[in-house]
């Protein structure tokens, strides 16, 4: 009930309960405001997170903004400052990646499956004989018996068309002892299996390259008569790249130490069967050579169950140089422990920040916003360094001392300057946070002239990947997840170096089998992406 007191009835109240009343009605007040902000807060929220959320369904996807007016500075009472509404051009195609794929469960063997499945292809004959004069130096003067062929049979691929290689193959023994001698042939790619080069590299292409999942490669296949189904191809792929690949993969890894400047990124992916709870999130981490060196690029994956410190760590144990990443806690941690270690941040996450603060805004009332104004200095920044893309890493440095520090010294300034007056909650608050917390690491670009200004270089490296986990969703086993690391690292590494995935891949998987045995590993050399070794037909023609 309300109660409610006439001007007499105030008039002759006791002052000191009068002084009570105010006081409560003061603190009830001061509540009330309290709330109401709170409140205002939780609305401004809720109505950034409306807007962006339509803005990601229904709006661009670009960050660049509208006008291209030019940036100017000046010095007032000692402190740089921004005046013009700095403006710059940037365009940058920036999108955030995000999941692999299947360990066959063991089947028992059809008899006569083997037969069936290649009844109706076509046969080509491939013979390994041994010549007179091979036959006389091993055994002698007519001192050898030709035998039964051993026969093997390999798939052999042809786009839009699959034959069957039926190698024949010379096996003799000598008249006097027990010894039998087989022709050269070319070593199996994996033992017991009809798999060849040729049809792995093709899967390959199609699942890692082309991102098509099993399910349809194993549907395309049928269409030419082929009976291979998914799960022949995910064992296929998981033995390939443990027996094969992996040594050149892990060759790379050591490779990528020789690099002053790398960059990482990583990516959640689920995994089925990996001893958690199903839809446990595991990453697929990616390092990469540095954007600024255009030749010999390395691009690796690897997978892990977590997103802790201990993998970089690991991965980097060995590393002297600088890591351009996107702000993640766990890098300045390894970066503390790791004495020869420099991380560098990355630019555009601090922009893409401040371009959804920007979103959360009206039309009318954007130009006259802090999330304006900073957009407009951080792409002047951009700008600036978008003229320097040709000049060796030396001068690069110079330029950028002249010409890009003022302005990120600038912006610093300004940024310090505004954050008191900025909203302790929302996106806006989020942008001021991220870069003056990063500040550190936002500006080792400018002591490098190798170190590019942000990370997009590993979020494209790392799309591919993206790309294909959309169309397949998971990956059924750890197994396959490091396989598909494996993989997807060369397969990435190949198209940085502009060689055919599909032609490399099967010159690798014919190489690699005759090596297995191999002790020395110098022969990796020569199966580098850049190595002029490599069959001119692997590699793309360049433009002109």
């Amino acid at each position: 009930m309300q109660i409610k007191f006439t001007e007499e009835q105030l008039n002759n109240i006791d002052k000191s309960l009068l002084v009570q009343m105010f006081l409560n009605m003061q603190d009830q007040l001061e509540m009330l405001t309290k709330e109401t902000h709170a409140l205002n807060e939780k609305m401004q929220l809720m109505m950034e997170q409306l807007v962006l959320s339509k803005n990601n369904r229904f709006g661009r996807s670009s960050e660049r903004m509208q006008d291209t007016y030019q940036i100017s500075f000046m010095e007032v009472d000692g402190m740089i400052v921004f005046f013009n509404e700095a403006e710059a051009e940037c365009n940058l195609d920036m999108e955030e990646p995000d999941d692999l794929e299947v360990k066959p469960t063991r089947k028992q063997k059809t008899k006569g499956k083997r037969e069936e499945d290649i009844k109706g292809l076509d046969t080509i004959r491939v013979d390994h004989y041994m010549t007179d004069d091979e036959l006389i130096s091993e055994f002698g003067e007519n001192g050898w018996k030709q035998l039964p062929d051993a026969i093997s049979k390999k798939y052999h691929f042809v786009p839009a068309k699959v034959e069957i290689e039926e190698h024949h193959v010379g096996v003799y023994a000598s008249k006097n002892d027990e010894r039998i001698v087989k022709a050269k042939h070319p070593k199996s790619l994996l033992h017991g299996s009809l798999v060849s080069a040729s049809i792995a590299a093709a899967i390959i292409n199609g699942k890692y390259v082309n991102a098509c999942p099993l399910n349809r490669m194993e549907q395309e296949f049928e269409r030419y008569g082929l009976n291979i189904n998914r799960k022949n191809m995910a064992n296929w792929m998981i033995r390939i790249g443990e027996s094969h690949l992996a040594v050149l993969y892990d060759y790379l890894h050591e490779k990528l130490y020789d690099y002053h400047v790398i960059q990482a990124d990583e990516t959640p992916v689920i995994v089925n069967r990996d001893g958690r709870e199903a839809g446990a999130k595991s990453y697929m981490w990616v390092y990469r050579s540095g954007h600024m060196y255009t030749d010999k690029q390395i691009v690796l994956y690897e997978y892990q169950r977590t997103r802790n410190a201990s993998h970089p760590r690991a991965f980097l144990k060995d590393y002297s140089g600088v890591c351009v990443t996107d702000g993640y806690q766990v890098y300045h941690t390894v970066e503390k422990e790791l004495e020869d270690l420099t991380i560098a941040g990355c630019w555009v996450h601090a922009r893409r920040r401040f371009d959804e603060a920007l979103k959360t805004i009206p039309s009318s009332a954007q130009k006259n916003s802090e999330a304006y104004i900073i957009m407009k200095q951080i792409q002047a920044i951009y700008r600036e360094e978008g003229k320097l893309k040709e000049l060796s890493s030396d001068e690069r440095l110079k330029q950028r001392q002249a010409i890009i520090k003022p302005l990120v010294d600038a912006l610093f300034v300004y940024l310090k300057q505004k954050e008191a007056s900025v909203p302790s909650k929302g996106k806006l608050r989020d942008g001021f946070t991220y870069i003056l917390n990063q500040e550190k690491y936002l500006k080792v670009f400018l002591t490098d002239g190798d170190v590019p200004i942000d990370n997009n270089a590993a979020e494209r490296a790392i799309r591919g990947f993206c790309i294909g986990k959309k169309n397949w969703q998971v990956i059924d086993t750890i197994n396959g997840a490091k396989a598909s690391a494996i993989i997807y690292s060369i397969a990435e590494t190949a198209k940085a170096n502009n060689l055919k995935p599909y032609e490399y891949f099967e010159y690798l998987l014919t190489e690699l089998p005759e090596h297995q045995d191999d002790t020395d590993r110098s022969f990796l050399e020569k199966l580098l992406p850049w190595s002029p070794e490599l069959p001119e037909h692997i590699r793309k023609a360049k433009r002109s």
